[in-house]
């Protein structure tokens, strides 16, 4: 078994990252501006966080509803503890999936969806949700307003 890489996240590595949450786009010039810190070696500690898996990915956080996809919905999925696997893998390769973890309680799924209106919210629960085996009870709650998402992430 691989031995897990022990790495402390100081002060500056959580100013650094607290940076980049608010804007992943930062020059490690401009990081280092703000911290009183080189570029050389702002970019040497981002590194460091990305080969220790304290950083996982750049990304960019995209607006669902300006894309097309206005109705988010979030499921509690029951499945047989036998297939939890096999229908989380099918979830998970689901466009229509954004989200999907596995949760305490009898063999349960979290799942976020982001459809482009109540008709493709159906179709999925109809078509590709109800159509899997091995799920027991389904639970949905579509989204009214959000007030943080991950992205909002502090240290």
């Amino acid at each position: 078994m691989e031995e897990e890489q022990k790495f402390k996240v100081d002060e500056t590595d959580k100013r650094i990252l607290e940076l980049l949450i608010e804007d992943g786009r930062l020059s490690y010039a401009e990081i280092g501006k703000a911290l009183d810190l080189s570029r050389v070696a702002v970019r040497s500690r981002v590194n460091q966080l990305i080969d220790c898996g304290v950083i996982e990915k750049f990304t960019a956080v995209v607006n669902s509803e300006k894309v097309g996809k206005k109705v988010s919905a979030f499921f509690e999925v029951d499945c047989e503890p036998r297939s939890l696997v096999e229908v989380a893998e099918n979830l998970a390769n689901n466009p229509y999936v954004a989200s999907c973890y596995q949760m305490t309680g009898p063999s349960t799924l979290h799942m976020h969806v982001l459809v482009k209106d109540f008709k493709e919210l159906e179709s999925f629960i109809n078509n590709e949700l109800y159509a899997l085996e091995g799920i027991t009870r389904v639970e949905s709650h579509t989204l009214l307003r959000r007030f943080k998402s991950r992205s909002g992430l502090k240290l």
